[in-house]
């Protein structure tokens, strides 16, 4: 990390800003709570920040031991980003973070969330209470054929990349139709979306991720 800025404070808030406190460093780490990337998908997921500012993030991450380098399995082969064991202890730090900017307004010109950030939201206003009659169910996201299992557990919600195979039912649209079913009002009978399975069971699901008052 030669170089780096730094507080010069000992205080462990402090020196994990020097780790994940420069712009777009948590949202890397975001990208990557839900599997390993390559340098193309984190663009995507990220499409603000320019390639030199990205590299130089993941190089600076990697130090740290934050993320690491990785290779998938063939056929795919690819090369990829990952978090280590050290960067998945970030995840509730990037979901109570969530949580306290859910309740700040939206931007003017909100756009639409990435896949993985749209996923990670679902994480972060997960009602227990709404969900309760729901408990042991899961549920298969198809979105734009990324397809997400998400199941509810006491108080929790787990979201695994990958098909659902005993959901109870099964939600296919894209992440724009399905961000403005939640959270602005469209109702279902007027989106872009398809139920197939329990459709009484998909519809309370679609109500436990309310906005903060």
């Amino acid at each position: 990390m030669a170089g780096k800025r730094t507080y010069g404070d000992p205080c462990g808030i402090a020196r994990a800003l020097d780790v994940v406190g420069e712009r777009w460093a948590l949202l890397v780490v975001r990208e990557l709570l839900l599997g390993p990337k390559r340098f193309t998908d984190l663009r995507t997921g990220l499409p603000h920040v320019g390639p030199d500012v990205l590299s130089q993030r993941l190089r600076e991450l990697e130090n740290a031991g934050v993320i690491r380098r990785g290779k998938l399995p063939p056929p795919a082969a690819s090369r990829v980003y990952e978090l280590t064991e050290r960067g998945r202890e970030l995840e509730p730090v990037i979901l109570a973070l969530g949580r306290w900017g859910s309740r700040a307004p939206f931007p003017a010109e909100p756009g639409e969330l990435g896949v993985d950030a749209l996923m990670l939201a679902l994480k972060t206003l997960f009602d227990p209470v709404r969900a309760d009659p729901l408990v042991g169910m899961s549920f298969e996201l198809d979105l734009a054929e990324q397809r997400f299992e998400v199941g509810i557990a006491e108080g929790g919600l787990a979201v695994e990349r990958g098909p659902a195979p005993y959901a109870f039912a099964r939600i296919a649209t894209d992440a724009g139709t399905l961000q403005q079913v939640l959270w602005h009002g469209r109702r279902l009978r007027d989106a872009t979306l398809t139920i197939n399975g329990d459709r009484r069971a998909a519809e309370k699901f679609l109500a436990v991720f309310p906005l903060p008052e």
